[in-house]
């Protein structure tokens, strides 16, 4: 069920908030111990938050389209009184005395937190296979990996529990979990939705966002989420937009950008043609196609890895004497980033700016870029290998190769559904787009998104 089928039936008395709360720890009860998608249920204040609301409703109080839904959120969002812990065994006793902002606004905008969402530890990864909590499956094939770091979110929204769950994306972890799970994903521009009270893996990289079944629920959500914040240094004042399509969307006129260069090379054969029908669905609905040339994507990609390895090393600088604590992946992934050299450092933060004023100059001729999301199928649990085309590559190299790059640039990118492959596992179109422009982006993927079958 969508928020807004979900919001449908509440209107209309069809089912109150306690109905779909009781729907959804049922779906939990049987979903759950296939796909570990939940860390953490919250059944109790779920019920009396849905009276509540119910109440609130009855006596002519609705605050939106969210009123009365249930959404999970990853276990990065701190909540008052709520075991938050990253996905780590740091941090498995962690209860915050406070909300985080994410946290606040949900349930401003009604809705009703069920459970925390399991994850890849410490939010540095693609797999979710968490040596601690026990790995996310995928719900199209419970041998695969969900993607990761928002794994446990991807898996729940793909497996029709929720109609959303919260993610966060630091090198492409909402639109890693989207492509893999069947779900919508926004990773919003860099400001856009506030940090407040999320355990960070990394200073400049992370961004909040939702995964949802249909590109319209993902802009309910940000609606709900976006908007300046004080307690966040790099929250954003540029204005709040309408983001919600209208029911009869048009592209007409839009002026879409098809990269000549990366990212379509390496890209299994299944997937490069479902993205080359979207692509051609947008001209058939009158946008005109640009075909543009982007800077060299793998520098950028080697530029985010160098910020990444050194911000998130910084971040938890305070934990890495006693190693018996991390997995043996992430641990790594520390020592690497306790390597790099300041040099390697500041000078990546100077070729991000050029890479950012690259792609404005870019974006000045196109309104978007339509790429896939992913090049690759989800790898099966435990493999470090991915096959595209009868090569192997690294599974996180090649699952965040067409991903990485954008938290460099801090621009917002909508990954949407563009069908099932003949094998039965979805596959997906990123669309990339201006900062603070997710209007134009939930315009052109309520256009194009196809719903999975």
């Amino acid at each position: 069920m969508t928020i807004e089928q979900a919001a449908r039936r509440l209107a209309s008395g069809e089912s109150r908030s306690t109905d779909l709360v009781q729907e959804t720890f049922q779906a939990i009860e049987r979903e759950n111990p296939r796909l570990n998608a939940f860390l953490t249920l919250l059944a109790d204040a779920a019920r009396d938050r849905a009276k509540a609301l119910d109440s609130e409703r009855a006596g002519g109080k609705v605050r939106g389209p969210l009123h009365g839904v249930p959404v999970a959120v990853k276990d990065v969002f701190c909540m008052r009184g709520v075991r938050t812990t990253c996905g780590s065994k740091l941090f498995t006793s962690h209860v915050p005395d406070y909300d985080s902002a994410v946290v606040e606004r949900l349930e401003a905008a009604g809705a009703v937190i069920v459970g925390k969402t399991t994850m890849h530890e410490l939010a540095y990864g693609v797999t979710s296979n968490n040596p601690h909590f026990g790995p996310v499956r995928n719900p199209w094939d419970t041998h695969r990996i969900p993607g990761g770091s928002s794994g446990g979110s991807g898996a729940a929204v793909g497996a029709g529990v929720v109609a959303m769950a919260m993610g966060s994306d630091t090198a492409g972890s909402i639109r890693i979990p989207a492509p893999f799970c069947g779900t919508v994903g926004i990773k919003p521009t860099t400001g856009r939705v506030s940090r407040y009270g999320v355990m960070p893996l990394d200073f400049t990289l992370d961004h909040m966002g939702p995964l949802t079944q249909t590109v319209r629920d993902a802009a309910i959500c940000l609606q709900a989420l976006a908007g300046y914040d004080s307690r966040d240094d790099s929250s954003s004042r540029a204005a709040v937009e309408n983001y919600v399509p209208p029911a009869e969307v048009s592209i007409r006129g839009l002026r879409v950008g098809v990269p000549e260069n990366f990212y379509f090379d390496r890209v299994d054969s299944e997937i490069l043609k479902a993205v080359r029908r979207t692509i051609d669905r947008a001209k058939a609905m009158g946008a005109t196609l640009v075909n543009v040339r982007v800077p060299d994507i793998e520098a950028l990609n080697v530029v985010g890895r160098v910020i990444l390895l050194s911000e998130a090393s910084a971040c938890m600088t305070p934990y890495l004497s006693d190693r018996s604590q991390f997995g043996a992946d992430v641990l790594s992934l520390f020592d690497q980033g306790r390597l790099v050299a300041a040099t390697d450092y500041v000078n990546a933060q100077r070729l991000r700016r050029g890479f950012q004023r690259d792609f404005a100059r870019i974006l000045e001729g196109v309104d978007c870029l339509i790429t896939p999301t992913a090049p690759v199928f989800p790898a099966i649990i435990g493999q470090n290998e991915v096959d595209i085309n009868g090569a192997k590559e690294d599974t996180r190299l090649a699952t965040t190769r067409f991903v990485r790059g954008i938290n460099v640039l801090g621009l917002p990118a909508l990954s949407i559904p563009c069908g099932l492959s003949p094998a039965r596992l979805p596959m997906s179109a990123q669309i990339i787009g201006r900062p603070f422009e997710e209007a134009l982006l939930f315009r052109a993927g309520a256009a194009l998104e196809e719903p999975l079958q």
